[in-house]
């Protein structure tokens, strides 16, 4: 099932997408960028498992995406809808040395943060293929050290609903907690690495949140600075 908030420029196939990415993190388990682990395929399956503990095995699983997995799931899902998590907000905070980012070009993504409220996407994973779908998304989330996972109380449409999703690890260093806005901005001009830009990254996003009718202050106020940064930028030269 494709969602209207997907990019159309998104990879379509998820498995090609798994196989994108299991190379990619393959790459950075033989070479990662000083001071950066990557987690074993072992410590990954660890993790999920124990996520898994409080899930039923035969109840779906819904997954709220706010970031790329709005624009580009690569989940198999019945159901994609939009949803609503409080406490948690939409934060540029954790910096990135692969993926949209180097190590001599850092960028900036993504996480929930405390505080505030944000609006995303949930998936609704069949029960028959969590598993499955699940160890894909904690390659994809989990192996760098950068996110916890949670289960947080979201609302839709229907009604309430329990999602799995990744916020903030304030302890990774990687973690941008006191950055301020125009350094953020930066990281978001800048950061490219062998998976695209930061820029893309934030433009994408901006996209899938208008194809939700939701107006997020905290992303228009960071489209205002990179906008500021450019005119700045070209001043200089």
């Amino acid at each position: 099932m494709k969602s209207t908030f997907e990019d159309p420029g998104a990879t379509p196939d998820p498995e090609l997408h798994r196989r994108r990415l299991a190379g990619f993190v393959d790459a950075a388990r033989a070479n990662p960028p000083p001071g950066m682990r990557v987690r074993t395929e072992a410590e990954l399956d660890e993790s999920l498992s124990g996520m898994l503990q409080a899930h039923p095995p035969a109840h779906d699983v819904d997954v709220f995406g706010y970031g790329s997995l709005m624009w580009n799931p690569a989940l198999a899902h019945s159901r994609a809808q939009k949803a609503r998590v409080l406490g948690w907000h939409r934060r540029f905070c954790l910096r990135q040395y692969l993926g949209r980012g180097a190590p001599d070009a850092p960028g900036v993504t993504l996480a929930l943060d405390r505080g505030g409220s944000c609006y995303g996407v949930a998936y609704r994973i069949p029960a028959a293929r969590v598993r499955e779908e699940l160890r894909a998304l904690w390659r994809r989330e989990m192996a760098f050290g950068a996110y916890e996972a949670r289960w947080l109380s979201a609302t839709c449409e229907d009604g309430a609903l329990t999602v799995l999703t990744f916020v903030a690890n304030r302890s990774s260093e990687r973690y941008l907690g006191k950055a301020g806005l125009d350094q953020i901005a930066q990281l978001v001009r800048t950061g490219k690495g062998t998976l695209g830009t930061s820029r893309d990254y934030f433009e994408s996003s901006l996209h899938s949140l208008l194809a939700l009718g939701v107006t997020d202050a905290g992303m228009e106020r960071l489209r205002l600075a990179v906008l500021q940064a450019d005119v700045n930028a070209a001043a200089r030269q």
